[in-house]
């Protein structure tokens, strides 16, 4: 699908410009409590939990499709996908996928991308049966974050454990490139600037972001954020990118305009920051505070903590839904 905007990867994620496929659906906070082996639903207009729901074991991330109608729940252990129905909030029958640490799915439509962590694998399979189509081996320990270029032909993903970041054609499920950032570095998520120029990395080790060439595939410097970075989400107006720090409980705000940190959010008391997402709206920051069996939400207009939720154990990569944008590139809710 051709940009909707080409200075503008964003452009179609502006607040509350929700698709006709979702905009009758209920607004809920998906949470993947990892190590309970459940989902938590949560009203993010009351801040209250609304029903915990039994899933496979081990769930990592909540996963809008591409084609906004399925989220699919990440049970990497247990081998399965659970699909749930956004329009109803109903869960589904599990789908079997082997190793399903986390999920992305190529700008057509036409595959689902997961990332086969354990397995060193990334596999493309059919997005809606989820059938193998290729099988792709990896060089590395720990695929599983990525993102897409601005016409979709490659993507980068990070290798957690041995600090490198691969490139792969997207049209041809190959691996074109690798790269290390440096030894002892810990890549998590990865996302592109708005104007498709810049890369950046989270690096949980380093405590800040890389940031890499994306067509030419080098590291061009890193920005230092905090102790144990981890996710990236952009802001609905496509200025800022928040960065959660797990390891001391804060977010930093970079400003895509100067490429420099303007602000951090210190989460009051003990936290960790985990994945999220950007309610609809864009006025709060949904995170799920992975080691405090709790989720917060954060305020975007000034990083003040509006509320915090107490949840199942080891929460993980939460998805706020519905969101803007035309359709879905997979992890908690890139939307282009």
């Amino acid at each position: 699908m051709p940009a909707y905007d080409p200075t503008d990867l964003y452009a179609a994620d502006r607040p509350d410009r929700l698709s006709p496929v979702v905009k009758n659906d209920p607004s809920y906070v998906y949470v993947p409590n990892t190590h309970s082996d459940t989902v938590t639903v949560i009203d993010p207009a009351t801040y209250k939990v609304v029903r915990t729901v039994p899933v496979g074991a081990d769930p990592q991330h909540v996963v809008p499709s591409w084609d906004l109608k399925t989220l699919w729940v990440n049970n990497d252990k247990g081998n399965t996908l659970t699909p749930i129905d956004p329009a109803t909030g109903k869960f589904g029958t599990p789908v079997p996928v082997y190793d399903p640490y986390n999920l992305y799915f190529t700008p057509d439509g036409k595959s689902a991308v997961v990332m086969a962590e354990a397995d060193h694998q990334i596999v493309f399979r059919d997005p809606h049966t989820m059938a193998i189509q290729t099988m792709l081996n990896v060089p590395c320990e720990g695929v599983n974050h990525a993102d897409f270029s601005p016409d979709g032909s490659y993507f980068i993903a990070s290798c957690e454990f041995d600090g490198q970041m691969l490139k792969i054609d997207t049209a041809t499920h190959k691996l074109e490139a690798v790269i290390q950032l440096k030894p002892g570095a810990r890549p998590q998520d990865v996302k592109i600037s708005p104007d498709g120029k810049v890369w950046y990395v989270a690096d949980m080790q380093t405590g800040g972001v890389w940031t890499l060439d994306g067509d030419r595939f080098t590291v061009t410097g890193f920005i230092p954020t905090g102790n144990g970075t981890h996710g990236l989400y952009v802001s609905r107006d496509s200025k800022d990118l928040y960065i959660t720090n797990r390891g001391e409980g804060s977010i930093s705000v970079l400003d895509f305009a100067t490429n420099t940190v303007r602000a951090k959010w210190q989460i009051p008391g003990r936290a960790s920051p985990d994945m999220g997402g950007v309610s609809a709206d864009g006025k709060v920051l949904w995170l799920s505070g992975r080691y405090n069996a709790e989720v917060y939400a954060i305020s975007t207009t000034d990083g003040h903590l509006i509320a915090r939720i107490p949840v199942g154990q080891g929460p993980h990569g939460l998805c706020i839904y519905p969101q803007p944008g035309r359709y879905s590139l997979g992890h908690t809710g890139i939307f282009r």
